[in-house]
């Protein structure tokens, strides 16, 4: 029998990534490392992407204890050189690239506008928006060139959903995510490409805590911001990222699916 979500153990009779290669960038920890697992699991074979060689290596081990097949591969996207490199490497050890899951981001230090350090609002619209736009560009350009693909980007409720004091950095480079995709989506169907964001509000990662806090903290400081009364499990936003990747959303173009548990309703 088949899991309920796309993070649980068992594996599909029919998996809907079966013979495909997936890249997921971020994907040393949190929603990168589910999303990783949970294509493997669906029959992909994975290739992750990360600035830290542990975590990435982690998520290898984990997708290989399960009898998955996968690979790691140091990046940093905001540079134009190692993103086109982290792609060539995909299709280099694994013979294509069918999705991918742009989902690497920083969320940068929390301060009013005018206390906003240029270098760190630099730093957080390098890897949250070009980061995405680079690896776009480099993964519709194999894709569009053999037979087409799926793109899902992690874009935030925080941006052009809903809005935060002090994060100006972040809610500008999230909101863009959610503009670049519609406009790439636009761009590159008649490639083949079919490209789409999640927005996922606050889920059971380390970005979620502030300095200090605890789970409890958070659960009594998010329980009247949240309707349905709780931080979302990386699973349930694993679940839309899989659904838009899949042949299931094939005449989704363009959306973005928002996943925060009502938070921006």
């Amino acid at each position: 029998m088949d899991s309920t979500l796309p993070g649980g153990p068992a594996r599909s009779a029919a998996p809907a990534f079966s013979g495909k290669v997936a890249l997921v960038t971020g994907g040393g920890s949190g929603i990168g490392r589910a999303s990783a697992l949970a294509f493997a699991r669906r029959g992909a074979t994975v290739m992750v992407a990360g600035t830290g060689p542990d975590g990435l290596e982690e998520t290898v081990k984990l997708i290989e204890a399960e009898g998955g097949r996968a690979g790691a591969v140091i990046a940093d996207v905001s540079d134009p050189d190692s993103t086109a490199a982290m792609v060539a490497a995909t299709v280099d050890r694994f013979g294509g690239l069918h999705v991918a899951h742009n989902n690497a981001g920083i969320f940068g230090k929390p301060a009013p506008l005018a206390d906003t350090d240029l270098e760190a609002w630099n730093a957080v619209l390098a890897v949250n928006l070009t980061g995405v736009m680079l690896s776009m560009k480099y993964e519709i350009q194999h894709m569009r060139e053999h037979g087409g693909g799926a793109i899902v980007n992690t874009a935030s409720n925080i941006g052009a959903h809903g809005r935060r004091p002090g994060m100006a950095a972040y809610t500008v480079s999230k909101g863009g995510v959610s503009l670049l995709t519609r406009t790439a989506a636009l761009d590159h169907i008649k490639d083949g490409v079919r490209i789409n964001a999640v927005s996922p509000g606050a889920a059971d990662t380390t970005m979620s805590f502030r300095p200090g806090e605890t789970g409890a903290d958070r659960a009594a400081r998010l329980a009247g911001t949240v309707p349905a009364g709780r931080v979302a499990r990386v699973e349930e936003i694993v679940a839309a990222v899989l659904w838009l990747a899949s042949d299931e959303a094939s005449f989704a173009v363009g959306h973005d699916l928002v996943v925060d548990g009502g938070a921006t309703a």
